[in-house]
């Protein structure tokens, strides 16, 4: 049977990883035959039906999201704030019904909506769709609420109730998909519902990226000169990233004793490395999720650390583009200009950007996150890794790992920055292993029977 498919997120077009695993399943899905359509708050680069109200972002959603999970204080009462809570849900179950009958939707696919909640109503009023309309729903949940980082608090009765009943809702018309065996785990102790663990895949078989008419001035357009190093950080800036222990590396690897080897002895695609060049790390990701004060901090940390860091995501979109007149470089860009790839995060649900470095053939340092150690390290990738233990905080409450572990990262580092048959073969090595295991061809044989 073919499709009429709806797949509903807070945005899409975008560079975080949920926005970049929809563009796969739309793809896959396509393939297979059916007809895709998008709907989101923002629709960022790519075409869809807009439901502004869906939106993460919106005044409203952050204060209903702070109110359900961390701390009911924006409203007099309870009741005050189930009253706006599901008058917002009002609002959205009509624009949605109104979608789904418009473009005649046989199929829901709710991405993280009934996982994270980042905008609860949405959770309500698309259950809501579902029942009355009697729709088959697959629900691709990347996050769940429990495992925010900054802790969780059901703040009053109404969120507990909510959370019970749509975080996820147990219905026979919804099955549901996680990314991870350790998701699965909890999923089914938490809330009594089975899952199938479908992983964060890539298209490997598409032409690598390379320098071309667009990003060729990509490196300039940003203030860096051939002869320096670009260090990528890709992923959002988000606490639960770790991007003060790529902070670390990066300042580690500016050492003189390493800056002596760069010198000495060139880098790997020969190009010379002399005294005046710079080791940067480029933080391609946006800040705009980030409603800790975690930036600041890392930025603190940049200038008390003496780091050379550059933070371009106003440049950066999901794809090339003109904005205000000034050209914008799409995510793949900015691993075309890379020499070396930083994925230190503490916590992924699976890993979006190890895939995307992988596909890029580049070297990638990582701190082995728990679902990297579950799930992923047995595969043989060949990393450089800051290991799996945190051993402090700083004041700021940034993470730490020891000091000999990043010196020895560091170290590596040099050795791939320099060595091209070592670069070489470890980054063909870890492709070929993503290509086995994490391939478009590996998520046309998962959605197959999901969607059938």
């Amino acid at each position: 049977m073919k499709r009429n498919i709806g797949i509903f997120h807070y945005k899409v077009g975008g560079t975080d990883g949920v926005s970049l695993e929809i563009d796969k399943w739309k793809s896959v899905l396509e393939e297979l035959g059916h007809t895709v359509h998008l709907c989101a708050g923002d629709l960022g680069t790519v075409d869809g039906t807009l439901i502004e109200e869906m939106y993460h972002h919106r005044e409203d959603a952050e204060r209903l999201t702070y109110n359900t999970f961390t701390e009911l204080r924006d409203y007099n009462s309870e009741s005050a704030y189930r009253t706006e809570f599901m008058d917002l849900a009002d609002v959205l179950e009509c624009k949605i019904r109104a979608f789904v009958e418009d473009k005649h939707i046989d199929f829901i696919i709710p991405q993280n909506v009934w996982s994270v909640a980042v905008n609860p109503p949405v959770s309500v009023a698309l259950t809501r769709v579902m029942r009355d309309l009697q729709l088959p729903a697959l629900a691709h949940n990347h996050d769940f609420y429990w495992e925010r980082t900054d802790g969780v608090a059901l703040t009053c009765a109404t969120a507990i109730e909510f959370a019970q009943k749509y975080l996820p809702p147990r219905d026979l018309l919804a099955q549901h998909v996680v990314i991870n065996s350790l998701a699965q785990q909890q999923l089914a102790e938490r809330k009594g519902i089975a899952s199938t663990v479908v992983p964060n895949v890539f298209d490997f078989s598409m032409p690598d990226w390379q320098l071309d008419d667009y990003n060729q001035d990509f490196r300039a357009q940003i203030g860096l000169k051939e002869n320096d190093i670009i260090i990528l950080q890709a992923t959002r800036i988000v606490q639960r990233k770790g991007i003060e222990l790529a902070l670390d590396f990066v300042k580690a690897l500016n050492a003189p004793q390493r800056r002596a080897q760069l010198q000495a002895r060139g880098l790997y695609n020969g190009r010379t490395f002399d005294a005046d060049s710079r080791i940067v790390l480029v933080f391609a990701g946006y800040a705009q999720d980030d409603l800790s004060g975690y930036t600041q901090k890392l930025k603190q940390k940049v200038t008390q650390d003496g780091i050379d860091a550059l933070f371009i995501e106003d440049c950066v979109a999901g794809r090339r583009q003109m904005r205000a007149g000034q050209k914008v470089y799409s995510l793949w860009d900015t691993y075309v200009i890379a020499d070396f790839v930083t994925y230190p995060s503490l916590w992924e649900g699976w890993g979006n950007q190890f895939l995307e470095a992988l596909r890029a053939r580049l070297p990638i340092m990582l701190f082995e996150y728990p679902v990297y150690k579950a799930d992923i390290k047995d595969k043989g990738f060949r990393v450089v890794s800051l290991g799996s233990e945190i051993t402090g905080y700083d004041p700021q409450g940034l993470a730490q790992v020891s000091q000999p572990v990043i010196e020895s990262a560091a170290d590596e580092a040099v050795t791939l920055l320099t060595d091209a048959e070592l670069r070489r073969e470890v980054v063909e090595h870890n492709f070929a292993v993503a290509q086995q295991y994490y391939s478009l061809s590996a998520l046309r044989r998962y959605l197959t029977p999901l969607v059938a």
